[in-house]
């Protein structure tokens, strides 16, 4: 909900309201039924079936919404959008450096390769991996940014597939519209383990650096996959909007994984490689990424603070 206003699932608007279709219950299932028994596989390479049917489920998102934008366009129900933000004090400009995060955030990958190199039968393949993996992912980023904005202009919210529930004015308007967040959410639901995987491994090397491999005792698996996935049922219960989450997480965590981890491998230099311009940029990088995301988490924290306020005056 944004400033009071709901925006029905898919599941109030086939049944109307009822407990079974509430954002709760519906978590809990999706937990029990898909998170819960994709979560329990100790290799990744053991996801890679679902991954392609995430991988498709987002290009059925992308087609149906250049559909529609290409059907409003012929029948002249398409208005031109902004194409520049729209700056008018320091206020607004500061707001600018709130997408920054939500954009590393989408683009930060380094969690995963370790883990797919590992398990690649072939290690030679990890760069053409990771450059099909960048190339695919951003053309479905920049592609479903454009049509989602053309379609929606102005109107376009943080979670895009919250504008799905309007009038498309469209022949059929309301099956697109469930096709699409339908399309959507399955593909969240099966790209969820992939991301929980290196969290897992991670959150374990932090716990027990000196114990086995995770795979070799069932006890730690269990136990820390489900107290992670514990704490990411509640966060999901009561943080009220994905913009909010991948604002905080896109300047905190997103960036040092991103770029402060790096750098400061290269600054560390273990065995003597890096050349004083490679040390230079890692400090640059570093200073860059402290500031830019300082401002970030600042603007993020007051625009938070400032929605906040306007609901509760309303």
């Amino acid at each position: 909900d944004e400033f009071g206003i709901h925006h029905a699932g898919i599941l109030e608007g086939w049944f109307g309201e009822y407990w079974w279709n509430t954002r709760t219950f519906v978590l809990l299932i999706t937990t029990l039924l898909v998170f819960a028994p994709l979560t329990s596989f100790k290799r990744i390479d053991s996801l890679r079936f679902t991954s392609a049917i995430s991988l498709a489920l987002a290009v059925v998102f992308l087609v149906i919404t250049a559909g529609i934008v290409v059907t409003k366009f012929f029948s002249g129900g398409l208005m031109m959008p902004r194409l520049l933000p729209n700056v008018t004090d320091l206020s607004s400009f500061w707001r600018l450096f709130t997408v920054v995060p939500v954009l590393v955030n989408a683009y930060i990958c380094h969690y995963n390769v370790h883990n797919i190199h590992n398990e690649l039968e072939d290690a030679t393949q990890i760069k053409p991996v990771v450059r099909s993996a960048l190339t695919v992912c951003s053309s479905v980023y920049v592609m479903t940014s454009l049509f989602g904005y053309l379609l929606f202009g102005e109107s376009t919210l943080d979670d895009v597939l919250a504008n799905f529930d309007t009038d498309l004015k469209i022949p059929f308007g309301s099956v697109l519209n469930d096709a699409v967040r339908f399309s959507y959410a399955a593909h969240l639901m099966l790209v969820f383990p992939v991301v929980f995987y290196p969290l897992r491994v991670n959150i374990d090397g932090l716990l027990f650096p000196k114990a086995p491999s995770l795979t070799t005792s069932n006890l730690r698996f269990g136990s820390i996959t489900a107290g992670l996935i514990a704490v990411i049922f509640v966060g999901a219960n009561f943080i009220p909007s994905i913009w909010d989450a991948f604002q905080f997480t896109g300047a905190t965590a997103s960036v040092c994984i991103g770029f402060i981890f790096p750098a400061a491998v290269i600054l560390k230099d273990r065995h003597n490689r890096a050349t004083k311009r490679d040390k230079s940029l890692a400090i640059f990088v570093i200073v860059l990424a402290v500031f830019s995301n300082a401002i970030a988490i600042y603007s993020d924290a007051y625009a938070l603070f400032k929605k906040n306020k306007s609901t509760l005056a309303i």
